[in-house]
C-alpha cells in the first residue's frame, strides 16, 4: 500500500487521479476521462487523461467496476490521495462555532463527547465516535459526597483527565451533617490523587469515626473500586450510524451498514480500532482496516490532550468515498478543541 516510502507517481498521474477521486467522491459515480478533461484544465487531450487513467487501473490506483464503465478509486488510490494528493480545507468559522463544546463548568467530559459526536456526525453525514482514555495510571482530582435526600447520598469523582463519574449511594438513616463532613475528610484521604490500578483494588479502613460514619466510608468505596474498574475498560460513544443510510454505497449494499453496526457491538475490538496508536495509522482505509467488516470504510481517528495527560481521542467513520481534504482537518480541530475545553476547566 501506499506510504512514504512508495515511489510518487509522475506530476500528470497524481493531478489524475486527484481529479478521479474529487469527482467520485462528489457524485458516488464511476468517472470517465472525458469528464475528467471537461472539468480539469490538465493542459492535455482526452485521449492522454484516457491513457493515464489506463496505467492507473493497471498500477492499482484505480478500479473498473464494469466493463464498459468509468473508473474508481482503489483503496491504494485513496491511500496515495492521503498521503500525497490532499489539499487541506480548514473548517470555516461557522463550522468551528458548531464544533467548539461549550465548556460549562457542570459538564464533564462525557457529555462533552457525546455533544460534539452528535455535532460532527450532522455536519459530516457520517457516523462519528469517541473514547475516553483506558489508562490504569489515571489519579482522582477530587472526591466529593453530597446528600440528596434523607436515605440518598450523590458521590462524585473528578480524575485529572477531566472525566467525572456520579454515583448514588445508600445513606445510612440518623447521619448528621458533621458526620457527612467527616466521611468526606475520610474518603478524600482514602481515595485522593489514587490511580484507577490502586482505586480497583481499594479497601475500606477498619474504623473511620462513627458506626454511620464507617457504613458511609464503606459504601462510597465499593462504588469507587466498580468505577475504577468500569473506566479501566475505557468507554465508546458513537452517534450518526442513520445518517450512513443516506450513502449511496449503503444504499446500494446496506449489509455494510450490518457489519459495521455489528463490529459495534464487538465493544473491546472496536475500542481497540479507534486508538491512533495501535492503528498505527490516523486514517486507515478500506482493507488498511484489520476487521474485515470495515473493508468497505475508511476510518480517520485523532487523540485530544487534556493538559499534558492523554483523555481519549475522536473518530469518523465512512465510505472510502471520503472527502479527506475536509473531515481529516475537521477532525484533529476537534479533538484540539476538546482538548483545550477541558484543560481549562480544570485549572
Amino acid at each position: 500500500m501506499a506510504d512514504e516510502t512508495t515511489p510518487q507517481l509522475g506530476e500528470r498521474k497524481g493531478y489524475v487521479l486527484r481529479a478521479v477521486i474529487l469527482e467520485y467522491v462528489q457524485a458516488a459515480e464511476p468517472v470517465a476521462s472525458e469528464t475528467v478533461a471537461q472539468k480539469y484544465d490538465l493542459g492535455v487531450k482526452s485521449a492522454t487523461i484516457r491513457n493515464e487513467m489506463a496505467e492507473l487501473l493497471d498500477l492499482g490506483y484505480l478500479e473498473q467496476p464494469h466493463t464498459s464503465a468509468g473508473r474508481i478509486p482503489s483503496d491504494i488510490g485513496y491511500r496515495y490521495y492521503v498521503d500525497f494528493l490532499k489539499r487541506e480545507v480548514l473548517p470555516t468559522t461557522e463550522r468551528v462555532a458548531k464544533l467548539k463544546p461549550a465548556g460549562r463548568e457542570s459538564e464533564v467530559l462525557a457529555d462533552i463527547l457525546a455533544e460534539t459526536t452528535r455535532a460532527l456526525s450532522r455536519m459530516t453525514q457520517l457516523l462519528s465516535a469517541a473514547t475516553t482514555v483506558r489508562n490504569v495510571s489515571l489519579r482522582v482530582k477530587s472526591c466529593i459526597l453530597s446528600a440528596v435526600g434523607p436515605d440518598r447520598v450523590l458521590l462524585v469523582v473528578l480524575f485529572q483527565n477531566g472525566h467525572v463519574e456520579n454515583r448514588l449511594i445508600e445513606c445510612p438513616a440518623g447521619l448528621t451533617l458533621d458526620e457527612l463532613g467527616r466521611s468526606n475528610e475520610v474518603l478524600s484521604q482514602l481515595v485522593g490523587d489514587k490511580t484507577l490500578s490502586t482505586l480497583a483494588r481499594l479497601k475500606t479502613p477498619s474504623s473511620a469515626g462513627t458506626a454511620l460514619v464507617n457504613k458511609l466510608v464503606h459504601n462510597a468505596a465499593t462504588s469507587v473500586r466498580s468505577i475504577a474498574r468500569d473506566l479501566g475498560k475505557g468507554h465508546v460513544i458513537t452517534h450518526g450510524e442513520e445518517y450512513l443510510l443516506t450513502q449511496p454505497e449503503i444504499q446500494r449494499d446496506v449489509q455494510q451498514l450490518q457489519r459495521l453496526i455489528d463490529s459495534l457491538e464487538d465493544e473491546e475490538g472496536f475500542y481497540q480500532m479507534l486508538q491512533p496508536h495501535l492503528a498505527r495509522r490516523d486514517v486507515t482505509i478500506g482493507r488498511e482496516n484489520e476487521d474485515e467488516r470495515l473493508h468497505g470504510f475508511t476510518v480517520v481517528r485523532h487523540r485530544f490532550l487534556v493538559g499534558d495527560e492523554e483523555g481519549g481521542s475522536v473518530a469518523l467513520i465512512g465510505p472510502t468515498r471520503f472527502d479527506y481534504d475536509r473531515n481529516i482537518p475537521l477532525l484533529r480541530f476537534t479533538a484540539m478543541a476538546i482538548g483545550e475545553t477541558m484543560t481549562r476547566l480544570l485549572k
